[in-house]
């Protein structure tokens, strides 16, 4: 009888591991492509998804695309981030002066919960005679920064963007829309040997790598082939406190286990795991009981007991205390011996 029923404990587990995992909506694909889509966004199906906003396209190619087109690479419902690709702006000139290509790059959130991150995006620029603008649809936030060099600079990423060659400037919170441009001083005529054209972007700090950006082979690029860069997207529930979300228990985006926090930007909330559970915390249950006694036991001493969102470790016979700090008194050691 006791086999019978732990071979139906054993069948049933990893259901209940795999549910646990799933990080989308219960009877919704989790995949597009390569890239996991967690709730509270959802594909195929508007229901999938927590409301239009979270919405995405999967193409008939596997590709997911966030509302402005932009391919994405990646969904952090922990982190609050979509990262996607954006192409980047560019002035190129021949060597008597003359521009020969130029693009300007804009892009714009809309009035969803969507904001580029602050904290994850840098705005660079690439070049020897590069002046790169960076602005928002409304024209309540504007810098520049100038990257000037007159020998090649060979581009490293221990390179700190300093200005010669190569030059960065941070954003504000709460940015919704961006436009970034370049000019030049001296239409590259006095680095011509080398440098023909410049490059501006946002782009990830964490997937930046300056040494893909060599001057004497930067050149335009279109298509499938254009040159891209990794932008971090940040996103909240809803623009609401938590008092506010909380009093529309209807509308609480919070599952069980978890509980209302809020971004960095300071603008709406956001959801996470209660200590000592994880998951997805928009699921109703997904925020699932961390087992912290699997592996190596987190007791400083004694015998670690499972406990729900905490455990406990119980001291060595002959012992008391707290056997996650420490354990006072004289353990009894048992012997057995026989005749």
């Amino acid at each position: 009888m006791w086999v019978f029923l732990l071979m139906v404990l054993l069948s049933l587990w990893p259901v209940a591991a795999s549910t646990a995992r799933s990080a989308a909506k219960p009877g919704c694909q989790e995949k597009c492509g390569n890239v996991s889509v967690p709730y509270p966004f959802g594909i195929l199906k508007p229901s999938c998804a927590m409301n239009d906003y979270f919405f995405l396209n999967c193409t008939s190619n596997d590709e997911l695309l966030f509302a402005i087109g932009m391919p994405i690479s990646n969904i952090s419902e922990l982190e609050g981030t979509v990262t996607v690709g954006s192409y980047l702006a560019f002035s190129c000139y021949n060597k008597t002066g003359i521009q020969t290509d130029s693009y300007s790059q804009y892009l714009s959130l809309g009035a969803g919960p969507f904001m580029f991150s602050h904290t994850r995006n840098i705005f660079t620029a690439i070049g020897c005679d590069t002046s790169a603008q960076v602005t928002n649809f409304e024209f309540t936030y504007g810098a520049s920064c100038l990257s000037l060099c007159t020998e090649y600079v060979e581009m490293s990423d221990g390179n700190p963007c300093s200005g010669s060659g190569c030059c960065q400037t941070s954003i504000p919170k709460g940015l919704k829309s961006i436009n970034y441009s370049l000019s030049s001083f001296y239409s590259y005529t006095n680095v011509s040997g080398f440098n023909l054209c410049g490059f501006s972007f946002l782009a990830d700090k964490r997937s930046l790598k300056i040494s893909e950006w060599p001057l004497i082979s930067s050149s335009p690029k279109y298509g499938k082939d254009a040159y891209a860069a990794d932008v971090v997207i940040e996103w909240v529930v809803e623009n609401k406190t938590c008092e506010q979300a909380k009093a529309n228990t209807s509308a609480y985006a919070c599952g069980t286990n978890a509980d209302c926090t809020y971004p960095e930007s300071g603008q709406g909330y956001r959801c996470s795991c209660n200590e000592g559970f994880e998951g997805n915390p928009y699921l109703k249950e997904g925020c699932q009981d961390i087992n912290e006694c699997e592996g190596k036991n987190p007791c400083q001493e004694g015998t670690c007991t499972n406990t729900i969102g905490d455990y406990k470790c119980r001291c060595p016979l002959g012992k008391h205390g707290d056997g996650k700090t420490r354990c006072t008194g004289i353990g009894i050691i048992i012997i057995i011996s026989g005749n």
